[in-house]
């Protein structure tokens, strides 16, 4: 049986949590002058991974 190989670009997008995987969002990189301080705010919050997506984010990491 050959290894399992970690998929290394999701290994550093995504972070394993009790409730599931943790994501930073989009939106925060540049053209910040027009978004207001509220939204650049929540922007910097992680997010949790959206149900639907956790199996594929547990194939492409599986040794979490």
């Amino acid at each position: 049986m050959p290894k399992l190989k970690t998929n290394k670009g999701a290994a550093k997008r995504f972070k394993k949590t009790a409730n599931g995987f943790k994501r930073g969002q989009s939106h925060r990189s540049h053209i910040l002058t027009k978004k207001s301080a509220k939204r650049k705010r929540q922007l910097g919050r992680p997010m949790h991974v959206a149900e639907s997506d956790v199996k594929s984010i547990q194939q492409m990491i599986p040794n979490v």
